[in-house]
């Protein structure tokens, strides 16, 4: 029998906050197994040096919010398997160094990634045997950009059916790519008292609540948001939550000084929050863009969407995923909101639906199915993608 795996190693990337909140779901649930002996969270860019650590985190954000567009062109224009990979890796290793001794020194049984720059690395380590351990890659968007595409792997989590039907008509094996969902924190889960969380927070609780995220990073327009909800017609309780960007929160607060809210709404604005699971517990509708992360915990709490402006590719992909699956409703322009906000508080019947969909879209222990599946499949050996099945899956995939 083989013996069960004892060390895991979690590796994330600070790109965003997405990967790191899915790395700490997972090692919650690692921590919680008795069989597991060690667990290390970490994020992989904090072992490299400050100029790639800015690039990889400072310049995604940068490019979200000056050159969406251009993200989106790059997004579509490297969605093909194996077309950058040698790019990046050579890339990766030149900046890696210490990331490498330090996946060396802990000898894991299994390294789970939540993040593509993480999962190269090991994929190459354990393919040049400097080290031997399980890889298994967690994508934490419904859709799986080529990006996340590894030569040598031993277990893929996706999000969709869809994403595994995807992969497989790559060619990687079908007993490999397991629909887990995006982890997340069990607190998304649990059931709550809305009426006495609501007392809590101060909130009423005969008027819908409306929650406006934007995000931890506090990036998006939340200000114009703000502006476009004071048109609201129908009496609302709306909940802002700025992140740990200070000039976002800033903006709100002036906007609602300038232009101060019609009697029948009323504004709560906030920066960043650990109650998240809560403000989402007494939520009747997020108004958010649609990252991966955020998305799974507002499915969690049978949340109905608002969506607008999503960041072009991955996040556009997301919304399609959620309005497809009757979860959400689309902006396209925010001089909508207010109308689209009004119609739909206005039909409870589709509202409840929209929140009965979200649940039965939703997946809340993805984090132990991810754990669980690892630990009951010790003696894989890896899959190696080999030449010939990576030209075969780049013309699969090719956009003609």
């Amino acid at each position: 029998m083989p013996t069960a795996p004892r060390k895991f190693l979690i590796l994330s990337a600070s790109a965003g906050t997405g990967h790191l909140r899915a790395a700490d779901a997972i090692a919650g649930a690692c921590r919680a197994r008795p069989e597991i002996a060690e667990v290390q969270n970490v994020d992989a860019l904090s072992y490299t040096n400050k100029l790639f650590r800015d690039f990889y985190s400072k310049l995604y954000i940068q490019l979200v919010e000056n050159a969406p567009t251009f993200l989106g062109w790059w997004y579509e224009t490297s969605d093909e398997p194996w077309k950058t990979d040698r790019m990046r890796f050579m890339l990766d290793r030149l900046n890696t160094g210490r990331l490498i001794k330090m996946i060396r020194r802990f000898e894991p049984d299994v390294a789970i990634c939540t993040h593509f720059l993480p999962s190269e690395i090991i994929s190459h380590l354990n393919a040049t045997g400097d080290i031997r351990t399980r890889l298994a890659i967690v994508v934490t968007d419904f859709d799986m950009h080529a990006m996340w595409l590894s030569r040598s792997f031993h277990h893929y989590f996706v999000a969709l059916e869809e994403t595994k039907v995807h992969l497989t008509m790559l060619g990687l094996p079908a007993d490999r790519i397991t629909v887990s969902g995006i982890p997340v924190d069990p607190a998304f889960a649990r059931p709550c008292d809305r009426a006495a969380l609501r007392a809590s927070f101060g909130l009423r609780p005969d008027l819908p609540v409306l929650l406006v995220s934007a995000g931890a990073l506090g990036v998006g327009p939340a200000d114009h948001v703000v502006r476009v909800l004071n048109h609201l017609q129908t009496p609302a309780q709306i909940i802002v939550i700025c992140g740990r960007n200070e000039e976002t929160r800033a903006r709100v607060v002036s906007q609602l000084q300038k232009r101060p809210a019609p009697p029948h709404l009323s504004y709560t604005v906030l920066g960043y929050t650990d109650q998240m699971a809560d403000w989402m517990g007494v939520a009747d509708l997020l108004i958010s863009k649609p990252g991966g992360l955020t998305t799974a915990e507002a499915l969690a709490r049978g949340l109905p969407m608002v969506v607008f402006s999503p960041i072009p590719g991955q996040e556009e992909r997301n919304s399609d995923h959620l309005l497809e699956k009757g979860v959400a409703i689309k902006c396209n322009e925010v001089t909508t909101m207010a109308y689209k906000i009004d119609r739909l508080l206005g039909d409870p019947e589709r509202l409840g639906a929209m929140s009965r969909a979200a649940l039965a879209l939703a997946r809340p222990d993805a984090a132990d199915r991810i754990v669980d599946t690892l630990l009951a499949t010790s003696d894989l050996d890896a899959f190696t993608v080999g030449a010939d099945a990576r030209e075969t899956m780049a013309e699969a995939a090719r956009k003609r």
